[in-house]
């Protein structure tokens, strides 16, 4: 069994290295400081540099300008972005893009691929419905007017809603059906509410009034937002990682500098046994992560068997639940060996626990994968 990576997956880490070389995490004001959004846009200038690198294609097909590789490239990517705090829409857009191209008509992927894949059209998902509790698919109702559908409902907390030229928007139909559509940014019943997250950027609260969607840009295959919905999970745990490993070497590099009674704090049994038990948690978040994202890269993806008796979700959930647990565990215990230097807002430590604490949420927190797992280990007979 070989668990290491291509020389194409390789190879993108290799160039999202050097595209996040030159990123600050402090590039813009402290969400510490600021009431409002700690900017107005995402890093337009880094997205051109990503669109450059051939890394907004990395899953799209080569006759859409992509280079045809599976979500494992992409959670490399992100979880180097993650480690630099990058402001781009990289997971939304790219998964979004995605699943048009595995479940959209050929009319769509026409209109919306080439142009994602050069970083010209933004795309992001409504993924976390009118609470935040409840499915995302339950927040919005379609109906059919004509060859067209019509939306109405309110989906919240919609990351870079006011930026993306698109946003899809899962919704259920009369026959318990789930479709996808790309809404655009601005058209007649949308109307955006501002809402800040915990590090600062701005999202959106969509609030959707006889929304009208072209039967073109309407996804209505079985399965899609399954899927989407797995993959946004399963990228938001590559950032998770990216996260935390970042903080954790931080912490390392801090702890071996500061001294007390003469000696690196780094030295003390207590300081390298919390070190230690957050060095155990990044790699389960690790391990958890790339099983999840090899599923969702495998052909079988849609079911059991091919890597597990349970459905890809049951992988996914277990590396949110790690994810999510893992990264607020991270942060908590870099903030007590730091010290009151770990408040301080002129050191980027505090934007880290601001940004876990989006990510430990994002998408269901532990308790929320928890119950799912439960209900998957409940319907699937283990022997």
């Amino acid at each position: 069994m070989d668990f290491t990576f291509t020389e194409e997956q390789q190879a993108a880490l290799e160039a999202a290295k050097a595209v996040f070389a030159g990123v600050v995490p402090d590039g813009v004001p402290s969400p510490a400081l600021t009431p409002g959004a700690v900017a107005e846009d995402f890093d337009r200038a880094l997205w051109t540099k990503l669109a450059d690198a051939d890394l907004l294609s990395l899953l799209l097909a080569p006759e859409y300008g992509g280079s045809g590789l599976d979500p494992i490239a992409l959670c490399l990517v992100l979880r180097e972005s993650a480690k630099v705090l990058a402001r781009v829409p990289l997971l939304d857009s790219c998964a979004a893009a995605y699943a048009v191209q595995a479940y959209g008509a050929a009319e769509l992927k026409q209109t919306v691929l080439a142009s994602a894949a050069r970083g010209e059209t933004v795309l992001t998902v409504a993924a976390n419905g009118r609470t935040g509790h409840d499915g995302a698919e339950l927040a919005v109702t379609a109906r059919p007017d004509g060859d067209d559908w019509t939306l109405d409902g309110v989906q919240t907390g919609v990351p870079w809603a006011y930026d993306a030229d698109f946003t899809v928007v899962p919704a259920t139909a009369a026959d318990s059906r789930t479709i996808l559509a790309l809404v655009p940014r601005a058209c007649p019943g949308l109307v955006l509410a501002e809402q800040f997250s915990t590090s600062g950027e701005r999202l959106g609260e969509l609030h959707l009034d006889s929304v009208r969607v072209e039967a073109r840009d309407v996804i209505t295959a079985d399965g899609a937002w399954d899927f989407l919905r797995d993959l946004l999970a399963t990228g938001t745990c590559a950032l998770a990682l990216g996260l935390g490993t970042g903080v954790l070497g931080m912490t390392s590099e801090y702890t071996s500098k500061r001294e007390q009674f003469g000696f690196p704090v780094a030295t003390f049994q207590a300081v390298a046994m919390q070190a230690a038990d957050r060095y155990i948690d990044l790699r389960a978040m690790e391990v958890t992560l790339w099983q999840a994202a090899w599923r969702l890269s495998s052909p079988d993806r849609a079911g059991a068997g091919n890597g597990g008796p349970l459905p890809v979700s049951g992988d996914v959930a277990v590396a949110k639940i790690w994810a999510a647990d893992g990264v607020r565990r991270v942060v908590q215990t870099a903030q007590h060996l730091h010290g009151g230097f770990g408040a301080d807002t002129d050191y980027p430590l505090h934007r880290y626990h601001a940004w876990a604490k989006h990510l430990e949420l994002a998408l269901g927190p532990a308790a929320a994968h928890e119950e799912a797992l439960g209900d998957l280990l409940a319907a699937h007979a283990l022997g």
